[in-house]
């Protein structure tokens, strides 16, 4: 039997992807437990369910750090290890032509909030960070705390769509809208831009001419609860391993990509 990994939760909402990691915990099928699950939003339904197995919990309210600093820029005051310079460099999230004041809010408003995240996640030591439907972006300044070790990425994700096509919130509403026949789940690592990182695991599910938006959501949710614990006992397994691969592109060229093996 393997050690068990320690694993930390962010949410933001009902946390169905929270219980299925919760069960699978409690069932044997992960090696592993949730020392803690933490969310931005304090009316977020899923604490109750960690809350119901014992597991410790904690909220960092993104909504009213941001209206406070709108209202009160001049008191804004970034963590003292923040670099601003650095994170322009490093996020993929806005293009070259982006408005530099919005774009500067946005990365020293999140810098602010998730400094405050990674102090209330301090007491509880983790391997693995798993996002069960959190919904705010994450900035170099939060993953490079997490990740400090660029080949042992440590922040997991499960988004509703076949990356990489339909990155962003509503993955199975766009998928239905451009017409798909078939739909999916992925499950990646986090890295600097939008739903862009190492993808882990896939399944997917055929789009029939009589589903709707509502249908394929639930057809995807159930795949997400059996994908996500098999990607996260992957990691317990130590079996998940980053590499460098190169590929030839159309004009004959070559291009890097960092990739998920499994071992």
């Amino acid at each position: 039997m393997h050690k068990k990994i320690r694993i930390g939760a962010l949410i933001s909402g009902g946390g169905t992807n929270l219980q299925a990691i919760i069960d699978s915990c409690e069932s044997g099928k992960i090696d592993g437990e949730i020392v803690f699950v933490g969310t931005d939003n304090p009316d977020a339904s899923g604490l109750e369910r960690a809350k119901n197995h014992g597991i410790n919990t904690f909220t960092v309210d993104y909504s009213s750090i941001i209206q406070s600093l709108k209202k009160e820029p001049e008191k804004i005051a970034p963590p003292k290890d923040f670099d601003i310079d650095d994170l322009y460099a490093k996020q993929s999230l806005f293009s070259d032509d982006a408005d530099p004041e919005k774009v500067k809010f946005f990365m020293v408003s999140r810098a602010i909030a998730e400094a405050k995240l990674l102090e209330e996640m301090a007491p509880y030591p983790f391997d693995l960070l798993m996002l069960a439907g959190f919904m705010r972006t994450l900035s170099p300044y939060f993953i490079d705390r997490v990740n400090k070790e660029a080949d042992h990425p440590r922040i997991m994700n499960i988004h509703p769509a076949l990356l990489p096509s339909f990155p962003g919130t509503d993955g199975y509403s766009d998928t239905f809208r451009y017409g798909c026949k078939v739909g999916g789940c992925t499950v990646h690592f986090i890295d600097y831009g939008e739903d862009s990182g190492p993808i882990i695991g896939q399944k997917a599910f055929q789009i029939q001419p009589d589903d709707t938006i509502a249908t394929i959501k639930k057809k995807g949710l159930e795949l997400e609860w059996e994908l996500y614990p098999e990607c996260i006992q992957l990691f317990a397994q130590g079996r998940l391993k980053i590499v460098n691969r190169s590929y030839p592109t159309k004009d004959g060229k070559k291009i890097q990509r960092r990739i998920v093996d499994i071992v």
